[in-house]
């Protein structure tokens, strides 16, 4: 399976978590990592609209890489969604670039699992909070799973973070 990761962190220098996933799997067979601020900054006026649509080509699964940034995706994910998935070319006449092919997110939060729950301050869970990511996904014809989080990120210690890193890469292989 051919993968395109999409990752994105507005404060790259800050990330940890983010980091340690990218350079983890970026060597994987069959995987391509488009690192948003690397590339662009944090300008998202800057993206090159044919580069990023090459990218997808022969591609089965689109993997989205950030944190959980004011209980939604990062500014640069969104910008990128609303530049390169564009009307015709991913959904509409003529437009089937992304039909079968399959959405996972991949997130890490600051906060506990609790906090993201009914029960929690936010009284929401995560895929509530990424139903507009799920909503994009189906409408272009896409393949959407479910997420996966780490949780409390902040306080994971190297080997809880390896430990998950390494459910990653299972599920990427």
């Amino acid at each position: 399976m051919k993968t395109l990761v999409i990752t994105s962190h507005p404060y790259l220098h800050q990330s940890r978590i983010i980091k340690h996933i990218e350079n983890a799997i970026k060597h994987l067979e069959n995987l391509e990592v488009r690192n948003l601020e690397k590339i662009y900054g944090n300008n998202s006026a800057a993206f090159d609209i044919a580069k990023e649509k090459e990218a997808y080509k022969g591609v089965d699964r689109v993997v989205f890489l950030f944190p959980i940034h004011w209980f939604n995706i990062t500014p640069m994910i969104k910008s990128y969604l609303n530049e390169v998935w564009t009307y015709g070319w991913a959904f509409g006449p003529d437009g089937h670039a992304l039909k079968n092919k399959e959405m996972l997110i991949i997130a890490s939060t600051g906060a506990s699992q609790y906090t993201y729950s009914k029960q929690g301050i936010i009284e929401s869970n995560v895929e509530e909070i990424f139903t507009p990511m799920k909503a994009s996904a189906l409408y272009v014809g896409m393949k959407y799973t479910s997420s996966i989080v780490l949780y409390d990120a902040m306080n994971k210690t190297d080997d809880e973070l390896s430990l998950f890193t390494d459910q990653v890469i299972q599920i990427l292989k």
